[in-house]
């Protein structure tokens, strides 16, 4: 069972301490965050064009939907105050500028009544994000950029915090997914054929926990926890935006949540970059996690070939 904090005192050294032992933290509304969500809603609003984009899939084909939403997850992710809005944030809560590392900032959208489940809003089956070669340290953030329905949220699955489950993450190659599985994203419409590591055991999802935040709130967690895409049924869009961070001296030292169950191929470790600065994740780091010189696949994915 998880414990959530919501506003604590404590910071980031206690935080992620907390989450590495299955803590779920909230904030439920900072300055840093409030500018962040403002930011992402202007980039949204633009490309959709003055509809509303939470009932746009009432008015549009789905087809025409993705062409708009593709280049805007692109753009968003390479917008200077993106970044600059994630190093607010972490700010706020004390974290180290050049012992914390981030990775780019996602935007999602969860349609709703199977819209467009698959692709660039592929709609997440209960899984861990260390069965995707994730770092045991990595923490994940989550924030609302407008109110949204408890069907169109998240689900956390806490009863399997501390309990392994039988699934495919020893077929899952992170750089194959870099050069494939990444670039395909926004050829999946209908359906979505892509190889990723899935339960193999029927699961007991409930009781499921579900967290409703504003926008201007944030909610972190580690990327070790059981969590799903909840069916969304609300009639509209739920759009939002993650990232995720690793302290680098966590990294070195193996600290993290417990592997219970994750044995993936590779490691996102070079995804990473210095809050600071951006600087590179030292390679010496990564190969610590992961030491083959050469692969079948792109160690960094670039998304160059997925822009065009």
């Amino acid at each position: 069972m998880s414990t959530v904090y919501v506003d604590p005192a404590f910071q980031s050294d206690r935080m992620m301490n907390e989450i590495y032992q299955g803590a779920i933290v909230v904030r439920e509304h900072s300055a840093a965050t409030e500018q962040f969500a403002a930011h992402a809603r202007a980039q949204i609003e633009a490309a959709f064009d003055g509809m509303d984009p939470r009932r746009a899939q009432h008015q549009l084909e789905v087809e025409s939907f993705v062409d708009r939403f593709a280049p805007l997850k692109s753009s968003f992710i390479h917008d200077p105050r993106s970044r600059d809005g994630m190093r607010a944030i972490l700010s706020e809560l004390g974290f180290d500028a050049d012992d914390t590392y981030i990775d780019v900032p996602r935007m999602r959208v969860s349609t709703s009544s199977g819209y467009l489940t698959s692709g660039v809003a592929y709609a997440h089956h209960p899984h861990r994000d260390t069965w995707y070669s994730a770092p045991m340290a990595q923490v994940n953030w989550w924030l609302p950029i407008y109110d949204y329905a408890t069907s169109a949220g998240m689900a956390f699955h806490p009863q399997y915090w501390s309990r392994a489950v039988r699934n495919g993450s020893d077929a899952f190659d992170y750089y194959n997914w870099n050069a494939k599985g990444r670039k395909e994203a926004r050829l999946h419409v209908r359906s979505d054929t892509r190889v990723q590591p899935h339960a193999e055991e029927p699961l007991d999802l409930d009781p499921e926990l579900r967290i409703v935040v504003r926008p201007g709130g944030i909610v972190a967690f580690s990327a070790a926890q059981l969590h799903s895409t909840c069916p969304n049924t609300s009639g509209e869009s739920r759009w939002s935006v993650d990232f995720r961070t690793v302290s680098l001296d966590h990294v070195i030292a193996l600290r993290g949540a417990s592997n219970q169950d994750s044995r993936p191929s590779g490691t996102s470790l070079r995804d990473f970059v210095r809050m600071r600065d951006g600087g590179a994740m030292p390679e010496e780091v990564a190969r610590a996690y992961d030491d083959r010189l050469s692969v079948e696949g792109e160690f960094v994915y670039s998304g160059a070939e997925a822009q065009r």
